[in-house]
């Protein structure tokens, strides 16, 4: 009699897991789909994508971050490369569309090695050899640039709107962009400090993109709490309060007993005077603004207009650290603490109409380490997509005045990396030198979807900049409008360095990483599978 084996199951019922080359090419594949989705809104004739969510939202945008995250992407690998998107505009705020699509072209080379049997071990340790040449080269080709040389900065900054829709005012967006970086730079240590957060972006539909202004100071979106308050003070004292003009309630239930009316007025009067001295504490310390991050009791509202004194209330506490760094003054928790030293100064504050709504406008502050910049355009749609192209252009001079270091765009950087990633597989001995090769490849992506995008052919474009790079012209990229191969340094094409190479590392990271799984294992509770992975398997897209 044979003893029958019994199958051992390690794993709970339900559970799906596809295992080696499967499980590779499944992960491919997903990771190319994103890149694919992408890869249209490249370059300044990319195309745009509308996305409208289960309420029925639209976002308009090509911008690479804003289309991922709208898509809700359910494929766990697909997720690893919409990170690089996210780690790419956390770190310098544009490139997004960059990094995902190299990320995509990667994986798509190695697919081809891992067809002709090369370990995928060999080709993570290529990748990583490449990556590092490629910052080497990247360091190499990169040019200089300082606070000084405002013209390179515009430039900077209508490259990073330009294909976005802010493009029809690109230079007065530009303007506004490098005057705003400017004014919110420091010196620490000898080294530039930029906060992107000390940059506010407000946006109100109505008139023109041209009508966009930046205000040196701060534009809060709120309005004064009385009719009877100024709707402009000059020379402005201003006091940030951080408590509420109100009478405390008791933390605890507590009853209050009154036995006739007159206690009645008394209780109604004391409450009044309490209110009164509040207001008179914030006089006397000589401050004409309040902004309040709680409420203002409509007593004290009474009062502080009689005293001429503007108040805003329930103010953000993002916008009270803002006027902190715009005027100068201390956020105080306490009334009794409120001193004229932590009153701050503006040449002028006001309450302006913009669009349907009050806001008010801080502004000619001395020295204001914090601004606001407000957008304007015709419809909400519209302001948004301008919203981010300043947001790009913002982070990418706040990335080239930080590391001092740009290079031309228009696809020059990557052919010239390409060339150079060649020459140092050719010093390679073993496979990886295919793998570098590849990486070398797949950098092309980029100027050949530049290409695509424009309705150039890309074989020809293509030939014609490598020769242009071959004759040592390091800046030859496209232009896309006419077709031809330009010097794209001379043509104002500019962007920051750190760009390229937080999309060349992010992108070869997560290209290793995924080459490196060989197993996938989807548990799931139900039997169905995790999230989003339909009973077929993981992810059941079409392929």
């Amino acid at each position: 009699m044979t003893n029958q084996v019994q199958p051992i199951f390690i794993l709970p019922e339900g559970t799906q897991r596809t295992t080696g080359k499967n499980a590779q090419r499944v992960n491919i594949q997903a990771a190319k789909l994103v890149a694919e989705t992408v890869r249209t809104t490249l370059g300044p004739k990319g195309m745009d994508k509308m996305l409208v969510d289960s309420l029925g939202d639209v976002v308009v945008t090509n911008d690479g971050v804003t289309i991922l995250e709208e898509m809700s992407i359910e494929h766990p690998s697909a997720k690893m490369i919409v990170e690089v998107a996210k780690t790419q505009e956390d770190e310098v705020g544009d490139g997004t569309t960059t990094a995902v699509v190299l990320a995509g072209e990667l994986l798509k080379e190695a697919e081809n090695l891992l067809d002709q049997e090369i370990h995928p071990t060999v080709l993570a340790r290529g990748y990583r050899l490449a990556s590092e040449k490629a910052h080497e080269l990247l360091l190499k080709m990169a040019e200089k640039v300082t606070v000084k040389e405002e013209k390179l900065l515009r430039q900077i900054a209508e490259t990073a709107m330009t294909g976005k829709g802010a493009e029809s005012s690109k230079s007065r967006l530009s303007e506004i962009a490098v005057k705003a970086i400017k004014q919110v730079m420091e010196e620490e240590n000898g080294k530039t400090v930029i906060d992107r957060e000390h940059i506010k972006i407000e946006k109100k539909s109505g008139g023109s993109v041209e009508d966009s202004e930046l205000v040196q100071g701060v534009i809060v979106d709120k309005e004064r709490v009385h009719p009877g308050m100024p709707k402009n003070v000059k020379n402005a004292r201003i006091a940030l309060i951080d408590s509420a003009l109100e009478i405390k309630s008791t933390e605890t239930d507590a009853k209050i007993q009154i036995n006739d009316p007159s206690q009645m007025q008394a209780f109604l009067d004391q409450e009044e005077k309490m209110l009164k001295e509040m207001v008179e504490k914030v006089a006397k310390s000589g401050a004409n603004v309040i902004f309040c991050q709680k409420g203002i009791d409509d007593m004290a509202q009474h009062f502080l207009a009689k005293k001429g004194i503007f108040a805003a209330r329930r103010v953000k506490k993002s916008d009270m650290e803002a006027l902190a760094r715009a005027t100068g003054a201390t956020i105080i928790t306490n009334l009794d603490d409120l001193d004229e030293k932590d009153l701050g100064k503006a040449g002028l504050v006001e309450e302006k109409k913009v669009g349907d709504e009050q806001m008010s406008y801080v502004q000619e502050c001395k020295n204001a380490k914090s601004v606001s910049i407000l957008i304007r355009g015709a419809t909400e749609h519209v302001i948004d997509e301008i919203k981010r192209a300043v947001e790009d252009s913002i982070g990418d001079l706040a990335a080239a005045l930080k590391d001092g270091v740009v290079v031309a765009g228009a696809g020059a950087p990557e052919m010239e990396l390409a060339r150079g990633l060649r020459k140092f597989a050719n010093s390679l001995s073993g496979r990886e030198q295919l793998a570098v090769q590849a990486f070398a490849n797949a950098i092309e992506v980029i100027p050949r979807t530049l290409a695509e995008n424009s309705g150039l052919d890309p074989i020809d474009v293509l030939t014609e900049m490598k020769a242009a790079h071959d004759k040592g012209e390091k800046w030859a990229g496209i232009n896309v409008f006419t077709g031809k191969i330009m010097d794209s340094w001379k043509a104002g094409v500019i962007e920051p360095l750190k760009i390229k190479t937080q999309a060349v590392s992010s992108a070869a990271e997560v290209a290793v990483m995924i080459l490196r799984i060989d197993d996938v294992i989807a548990s799931s509770g139900s039997g169905k599978g995790p999230a989003g992975m339909p009973p077929g398997g993981m992810g059941g897209a079409e392929y």
